[in-house]
């Protein structure tokens, strides 16, 4: 597989590449993790509302889309970034995908929106976590998940459990739920 592509792995789109434009803090989530979230999350996600902050890629949005969310908004701050995730949504056909252009916090700051399943991928800046996570209680259903990844261990905000938690290679990835 070349650069800047990943391919989906399971689901209506599987083996479809998506492309994205290569940025130095650009790293898509890497099969081998998507397959263990997705184990994790169940491989039938018909009837979840997902939300994909920091998508970047795409890879975690369009993967929970392929496999049946009813809703997955996608947001991502940079242009061209942004430019291919709208591309990559027309040629799939994705029409239970949303976008937004916007900052991740401005974002959950104005949303209103309620969502069984986060992906909360940022690029390796740590100092976000907390500020993250204390704002999307009021977004989340009942028994709602929030998968988050990063370079190591985070410090969690309050009132948070981690229900699944594994690494791979330099990246920490776990399931959180509300305690």
């Amino acid at each position: 597989m070349k650069r800047n592509q990943v391919r989906i792995i399971g689901g209506a789109w599987r083996s479809r590449l998506i492309r994205f434009t290569p940025r130095a803090d650009l790293r898509p989530t890497p099969d081998r993790v998507r397959e263990t979230l997705f184990n994790w999350l169940g491989q039938d996600l018909t009837g979840r509302d997902c939300l994909d902050l920091f998508s970047g890629s795409g890879a975690l949005g369009f993967e929970a889309a392929s496999r049946g969310a009813q809703r997955v908004m996608m947001v991502e701050r940079d242009q061209l970034a942004f430019k291919t995730l709208e591309t990559t949504r027309a040629a799939l056909g994705a029409k239970q995908v949303e976008l937004a252009r916007a900052d991740a916090l401005e974002f959950l700051r104005s949303d209103r929106a309620r969502y069984d399943i986060v992906f909360l991928d940022p690029p390796f800046r740590r100092e976000r976590w907390k500020s993250m996570l204390s704002l999307l209680p009021p977004r989340l259903n009942d028994g709602a998940l929030v998968y988050c990844e990063s370079g190591g261990a985070e410090a969690l905000a309050a009132g948070w459990d981690v229900w699944r938690k594994a690494r791979a290679g330099q990246v920490t990835y776990q399931l959180l739920k509300r305690n």
